[in-house]
């Protein structure tokens, strides 16, 4: 497919160390996943319709919200009968959505009379919606016209609500209030009248030409904004392909806030969709498109580490906000916190690195080639040595951890990594393993720069300064997630969950220090 612009448009492991974020190829949260509406008719088979508007904008990214507009019996040969509720239930199914939910984009389908699209119109005209994308369906492939020149009318108003519409050549002269054209020149002039006259974006489509390319054209007032040529594919599997496509750009429009690029994107995916929409054997006439053709081919193929590295760290955001958010966290930074707390803190950390580096040794003995034993073996060593230094700084005298007991917080977490190299595989042990590395530099980066000069802390959030702390998590995380791609779906399913868990462990090792503190006080 091809678009043509017209116009702008290591083995040093000091202990519990970790990467950054950036280092393991993440950018942080997710985007905001856009809610998109459609306003549409039904389709029992699930091809067109509301059912191929949900799968189209799930497929892009989105989640799907709708309001059915009618109920058709129909299939893959044809339309048998509609059911149209009443006006009234419309506008509260509408209503129902606006006063609960911000909605980013609209795809507006069926409307079968000039009531219903009244009624559209003013919700519109009150809710003020960021997008807003018209599939007008007036005009059959066969040429019946499926709305009376009322119902034309009153959509030809509403269109002052809309950024784009995507008629089909019939559709698009009925805009017009012309003949139908047919060559491509000519459909381009019409769609540019139309989007004068209405003052949006037309979607001028090529599929009805003849020969083995395919054109279609965003284009404005000003002329083509951008053109799209692609491949013919010779298939049956059309059914729906008008309702995904809308939906899918108003998606992606979402998204990205650019038309051509969503088009464009849009486009690339209903071509995959289109193309093995055969193998769903749906239907004896045009049968649907695969709407999840992509998803299903990357099902299959097992994901890349930089891939679980950032599915993984974004899954985990709510405890990192979670941790970013403790009291303990926060005094560290500004010095605030009691230093009770932090010796508490420390005990437990010196209790549970000794536990942690057997672990360790556990990973380093279970581990299949050279390179990884030397490195889990290498941590063993650092978790240990990492009672000396600052532990001892500000504890003094390390024998007090020696008569000291662990708390619930440590017991939680070394138990579950005792029973997870007891029952589990190198694989998963690694993985729970991973946040002790990961967690603790992405806290500990962060805070310094921000740390207050005096904190009485310093000497512990400095020791994040350490170049090898970044470098021996990057080197965890990448064994780790090489792992995880490597192993079976259900292996990996077991790795994420004990690295889930042990970041929830470490959220509660964060928090007990000033629980212990404040109890002891009362």
């Amino acid at each position: 497919m091809t678009r043509t612009p017209e116009t702008p448009a290591s083995t040093s492991v000091p202990p519990r160390a970790a990467a950054t974020h950036a280092s393991a190829g993440g950018t942080g949260l997710a985007a905001q996943i856009p809610r998109v509406l459609s306003i549409a008719g039904t389709d029992p088979t699930g091809g067109a319709g509301i059912q191929a508007d949900l799968k189209s904008i799930a497929a892009n990214g989105g989640y799907g919200m709708a309001v059915v507009t009618a109920l058709v019996a129909q299939n893959t040969r044809g339309v048998r009968s509609v059911h149209t509720p009443p006006a009234d239930f419309l506008a509260e199914q509408l209503d129902a959505v606006s006063d609960d939910v911000v909605i980013d984009a609209v795809k507006i389908g069926m409307l079968a009379n000039a009531e219903y699209i009244d009624v559209v119109d003013r919700w519109l005209e009150r809710t003020r919606v960021p997008a807003v994308v018209v599939d007008p369906v007036m005009v059959a492939t066969s040429g019946d016209r499926l709305i009376d020149s009322s119902a034309e009318e009153a959509l030809g108003r509403m269109l002052r609500h809309a950024d784009l519409v995507t008629p089909n050549v019939p559709e698009l002269a009925v805009l017009a209030k012309e003949a139908p054209v047919r060559a491509w020149p000519e459909v381009i002039a019409q769609a540019r009248r139309v989007a004068e006259r209405y003052d949006v974006l037309v979607l001028a489509k090529g599929g009805h030409s003849a020969g083995d390319v395919v054109r279609d054209a965003l284009v404005s007032a000003s002329g083509v904004v951008a053109e799209f040529t692609s491949a013919r594919i010779h298939t049956a599997n059309t059914h729906g392909t008008g309702c995904s496509l809308s939906s899918a750009i108003a998606t992606l429009h979402a998204q990205t806030g650019e038309w051509a690029s969503a088009l464009e994107r849009a486009k690339h995916w209903l071509a995959d969709s289109i193309r093995l929409g055969s193998r769903l054997n749906v239907g004896t006439g045009n049968g649907p498109v695969d709407h999840f053709a992509s998803l299903r081919r990357r099902a299959a193929t097992p994901p890349a580490p930089a891939e679980i590295a950032e599915q993984w760290w974004t899954g985990i955001a709510d405890v990192r906000t979670d941790i970013d958010d403790l009291a303990f966290i926060t005094g560290l930074v500004d010095g605030s916190l009691e230093m009770d707390a932090f010796r508490h803190y420390l005990v437990q950390d010196t209790l549970y690195l000794r536990d942690y580096s057997r672990m360790l040794a556990t990973a380093s003995a279970l581990a299949p080639t050279t390179s990884e034993q030397e490195f889990w073996a290498s941590g063993a060593q650092g978790a240990l040595a990492g009672e000396s230094a600052v532990h001892a700084h500000f504890l003094g005298d390390l024998s007090i951890v020696d008569a000291a007991s662990k708390a619930p917080a440590t017991v939680g977490y070394t138990d579950h990594l005792a029973a997870t190299a007891a029952r589990d595989s190198y694989a998963v042990l690694i993985a729970a393993l991973l946040p002790c590395y990961w967690i603790y530099v992405d806290v500990g980066t962060r805070m310094l720069p921000s740390a207050v000069a005096d904190t009485p802390y310093m000497p512990w959030l400095s020791t994040y300064e350490d170049p090898t702390f970044s470098d021996a998590s990057t080197r965890a995380i990448e064994i780790v997630t090489r792992c995880a791609a490597e192993t079976d779906a259900a292996t990996r399913e077991r790795m994420w969950r004990a690295f889930r868990l042990s970041a929830e462990h470490e959220l509660r090792f964060f928090a007990e220090p000033l629980e212990v503190t404040a109890s002891l006080s009362r």
